[in-house]
């Protein structure tokens, strides 16, 4: 009985390794100023979630060489519940790092920010796995 509740005991620390935040992944970027839109994976990192571009497209949807390919687009985002997240998004169309909204909802990640008191929509991000 006691060796049970041991095992039981372990799983129930370590279940919050197991389970990964539902923005994990790899999400498709909307479109940017300039018709371009990227391939962004997310992973933790830090005590909170990070996204790192892994490919662009240009405005026709083919792939396209980018300096920004390797950048995070995320950083030190963090869970505020209800589908929420804040954190830091970079636009490379901009060259600007904003305050970040996120908020989730199924395979759709609406993003926003601002930075000094100027606000940004973002888009729509689309989940791609």
């Amino acid at each position: 009985m006691r060796k049970i509740a041991m095992t039981l005991a372990a799983l129930l620390v370590a279940a919050p390794a197991w389970a990964a935040d539902p923005l994990e992944g790899l999400w498709r970027t909307a479109k940017d100023d300039n018709g371009n839109s990227g391939l962004v994976q997310v992973k933790p990192c830090g005590g909170g979630l990070c996204g790192t571009l892994i490919k662009a497209y240009g405005p026709d949807g083919k792939e396209i060489k980018s300096e920004n390919v390797g950048r995070q687009i995320i950083s030190q985002t963090t869970a505020s519940g209800g589908g929420q997240y804040k954190g830091k998004v970079y636009s490379p169309d901009r060259g600007k790092t904003y305050n970040s909204k996120l908020m989730l909802s199924g395979s759709t990640l609406k993003v926003s920010g601002c930075v000094l008191g100027i606000c940004r929509d973002g888009g729509t991000w689309q989940k791609v796995k």
